[in-house]
């Protein structure tokens, strides 16, 4: 378990108790920052509409502190003819400005579904063009079969599983931590 202090900044805003992890299971406030890159060997689906957009064992997971792992897949393992780039970018203080891709199967859009780091800051080069997914806004993730849980709001697109525990950044009142 973390010995990270929970609180911080001239506000100090508390930070939640972190849940403890049980055996085979790590916790989020574990994660270091800024983020660490490790490489992905848990199978990994996409899907939509049922079809399978992406597949993978290959490419990468990021971890960083309070929020479940996000996955970002090789675009050779994605279904890149599903995919239509957007105009909309973010920008991440590690990882630099990401693009983003809407997927499109049959009559199912699901706007900026997934989005890329085709031009990562320095650190993040492994991830360069690997596509990371939004749980919430597919049908279905698994990670080795397991059906992933959505990361609560509209911004972070962690995948949640049996063996990451939280609380997770995202939801409500989570914005300061």
């Amino acid at each position: 378990m973390s010995d990270r202090p929970f609180r911080r900044g001239p506000f100090r805003r508390a930070w939640p108790a972190p849940i403890p992890p049980g055996p085979g299971q790590e916790s989020v406030w574990d994660y270091p920052r800024p983020p660490r890159i490790e490489p992905n060997e848990r199978r990994l689906t996409v899907e939509l509409a049922g079809v399978v957009v992406a597949e993978t064992t290959g490419g990468f997971r990021v971890l960083e502190t309070s929020q479940p792992p996000a996955y970002y897949l090789p675009p050779a393992d994605v279904d890149l003819g599903l995919l239509r780039a957007t105009g909309t970018v973010t920008l991440c203080e590690w990882k630099g400005r990401a693009s983003y891709r809407t997927i499109v199967v049959g009559e199912r859009v699901a706007v900026d579904a997934a989005w890329t780091y085709p031009h990562p800051a320095p650190g993040f080069e492994a991830i360069t063009d690997h596509l990371a997914f939004f749980p919430a806004r597919v049908d279905r993730c698994t990670v080795d079969g397991e059906v992933v849980q959505a990361n609560e709001g509209d911004f972070y697109g962690g995948w949640i599983t049996s063996w990451v525990v939280g609380p997770f950044k995202g939801g409500p009142g989570s914005a300061g931590w």
